[in-house]
């Protein structure tokens, strides 16, 4: 039975990658930070048989502990601080978790691995936000990084960290440069299950309006449970590498508003979203549209939910559950 480390276990990625590598027979163990974290239960809810660790992505003996109990041959690395917005609140600790947590998760397991470097395969979440002020459309594997914010930075520094492992130590170490993806597991912070969730409650009667800032910025959305399909090809290759993971396509907010709007009936949106500065990037990021073309030749993976099923999808659920609510 294959083993597998999951930091970041308690976000969307980390419980659609938990729920994938129990179906395909691992023993998964996931890493928490503190002993009465309130997220512990979601885990136990959605995926129960996962062993859950208590670590810290600052703590790099404490991270090398946690390997040598949960023995695993694959490392997926995808704990962060990872909601854009607040890096500029705190750029400090968005650095030492997001970027600086990236050293300490490979050097931990570079140690645990020891002389048999071969042994355990290590997975980063790079992202999309790296490339920023785009310098190429779409964006691949060779684009320039230019990264317009705090957790952008940290990215940057974490994956260049993981492709320095790779070379200097031998490592399997790969990187999955993610495009924005998405799901009905999405925290409402982020702009499409806001989206979502407000247009459920408008929809419901309990909500008048949705406040956003800039509606024209561009995205590429997938949905997060094929995405976590992309991260695990990678580690079955014999060669570790770097990849784009995205659909290929861009939207803007204004598209997510129309699909968003259309599943409860409402064709003309404008009366319900008020634009606010506060929401406003200080540097903002344009266009994302990746180019996922090495992921379909070398690791077969295509995304197979379109935009608007997504969309539509996180709606549905969102109107379920505050129905729920409201009774």
């Amino acid at each position: 039975m294959p083993r597998a480390l999951i930091t970041g276990i308690t976000g969307q990625d980390g419980l659609y990658l938990s729920e994938l590598l129990l179906a395909k027979g691992y023993e998964v163990f996931g890493l928490i930070r503190g002993q009465n974290n309130p997220k512990r239960d979601l885990v136990a809810a959605v995926a129960p048989e996962v062993k859950l660790l208590p670590g810290d992505l600052s703590d790099v003996a404490g991270l090398t502990r946690v390997l040598n109990v949960a023995v695993p041959d694959e490392v997926y690395n995808l704990g962060a601080i990872s909601y854009v917005a607040y890096s500029w609140e705190n750029a400090s600790l968005t650095s030492d978790v997001t970027g600086k947590g990236v050293l300490n998760m490979l050097e931990a397991t570079r140690q645990y691995a020891g002389d048999d470097i071969d042994r355990v395969k290590f997975y980063q979440a790079s992202s999309s936000e790296m490339f920023g002020k785009v310098q190429q459309v779409p964006q691949s594997e060779s684009t320039l990084l230019w990264p317009r914010s705090p957790y952008g930075v940290a990215k940057v520094f974490g994956h260049y960290m993981t492709i320095n492992y790779r070379e200097s130590y031998g490592m399997h170490a790969s990187s999955g440069i993610l495009f924005n993806h998405e799901s009905p597991r999405r925290g409402p912070e982020f702009v499409t299950r806001k989206v979502t969730q407000a247009v459920a409650r408008i929809k419901l009667g309990i909500q008048k309006e949705i406040v956003l800032g800039n509606l024209d910025a561009k995205r590429d959305w997938g949905f997060a449970g094929d995405y976590v399909e992309a991260m695990w090809r990678m580690l079955q290759q014999p060669e570790a590498d770097d990849y784009v993971i995205a659909t290929g396509e861009t939207h803007s907010i204004r598209d997510l508003l129309n699909v968003a709007f259309e599943s409860i009936g409402v064709e003309d949106w404008e009366p319900y979203v008020r634009q606010d500065p506060r929401f406003m990037r200080p540097a903002e990021v344009d266009l994302l549209i990746g180019d996922p073309s090495k992921a379909k030749a070398v690791l077969g993976w295509k995304p197979q939910v379109a935009f608007q099923e997504l969309i539509q999808m996180m709606v549905e659920n969102d109107l379920a559950e505050q129905s729920a609510l409201v009774r």
